[in-house]
């Protein structure tokens, strides 16, 4: 797993954390504990932050990304599905970014919400708490979303990453 140091700019990765190999994490980027982030995801913390929260997972080949000025916040016990891009927006604790959604610029998922898969969160968009944002550009269908419903995922993944912890092994170069 590479993890590298930019200048200055060093990652702070919790040692409960898993970071499968394939992934690559540089510069200004903060992971929690019993987080994980998998194969081929990229955190590029090079011209901010990139804060990810404890039992949150970020999923294969997930792009988290920020600006000068907007950090990328994902908060504790998140789900940040395969090939979802998050670039300068906050992600509050709790909530769901589906597979090959983009959430982007000063936007805002708050607790207990859901992007769905697919999904463009565009420039300052609120996704309020217990909504689901579908479509491209996002359409808010609100009061849908029962918390249980992204902590079963959340917990699946922080037992994922235990199991990978203790049993993978690699059979050849």
């Amino acid at each position: 797993m590479p993890v590298y140091a930019l200048g200055d700019q060093v990652p702070v990765i919790h040692p409960d954390a898993y970071i499968a190999p394939g992934a690559v994490i540089i510069g200004s980027v903060e992971i929690g504990a019993e987080s994980s982030v998998w194969p081929g995801a990229v955190l590029r913390g090079d011209d901010g932050r990139i804060v990810v929260g404890a039992r949150t997972s970020i999923q294969d080949g997930a792009v988290l990304h920020t600006t000068p000025f907007t950090p990328t916040t994902v908060g504790d016990e998140c789900v940040v599905g395969h090939l979802a891009h998050l670039e300068g927006c906050t992600i509050h604790a709790q909530a769901l970014v589906g597979s090959g959604s983009v959430v982007l610029h000063n936007a805002v998922v708050q607790t207990n919400a859901l992007v769905g898969a697919g999904a463009v969160v565009p420039n300052a968009m609120v996704v309020p708490s217990g909504a689901m944002a579908l479509g491209i550009p996002a359409k808010i269908r609100p009061d849908c979303v029962a918390p249980h419903m992204i902590l079963l995922g959340m917990q699946s993944y922080v037992d994922r990453a235990r199991r990978y912890r203790d049993g993978l092994r690699q059979l050849t170069d």
